[in-house]
């Protein structure tokens, strides 16, 4: 299946209503639709949501009852709909910021939080699993943030 038929069958919206000039649709969206063919084949759609700290920290108090930032908030979906992401952009700099000297730049931090937010929405937990989670993500890591794989 080809790039353009990917984006065809999986629909995925990203919104980045602050316009963080790091997020670049054209490159995210057919990574994205390549990640989900590949963990999640049966899945028709996903949203993503770019945000500001203070609106992270909001849903996170909401949601969460954490008065406080995170990285990524995932929101897992049914029928179809993988879920939502929520993925805070002034956090996900300041993490590859503190990851400069091994070359992490800010789109190799955002495909991280997406792919660790994608895994959430397929019922992936790191704090109940045993480690699940950590080593299925570590091996998707390999493969889905390599040099070679459109990062």
């Amino acid at each position: 299946m080809s790039v353009s038929e990917l984006r065809e069958s999986i629909d995925i919206v990203l919104q980045n209503p602050n316009r963080y000039p790091e997020i670049s649709a054209r490159r995210l969206r057919p990574w994205l639709a390549r990640l989900l063919a590949s963990v999640a084949p049966r899945q028709e759609s996903l949203g993503v949501r770019f945000c500001s700290d203070r609106e992270m920290r909001r849903v996170n108090r909401g949601f969460r009852g954490q008065d406080k930032t995170t990285d990524v908030l995932s929101f897992p979906g049914e029928d179809g709909h993988v879920g939502d992401i929520l993925i805070s952009v002034p956090t996900a700099r300041r993490q590859a910021a503190g990851a400069a000297a091994g070359g992490h730049t800010v789109e190799q931090e955002l495909r991280t939080l997406l792919l660790h937010g994608v895994l959430h929405c397929l019922g992936y937990d790191h704090e109940t699993d045993d480690g699940e989670m950590d080593r299925v993500e570590r091996r998707l890591r390999r493969t889905w943030l390599r040099e070679d794989a459109g990062v």
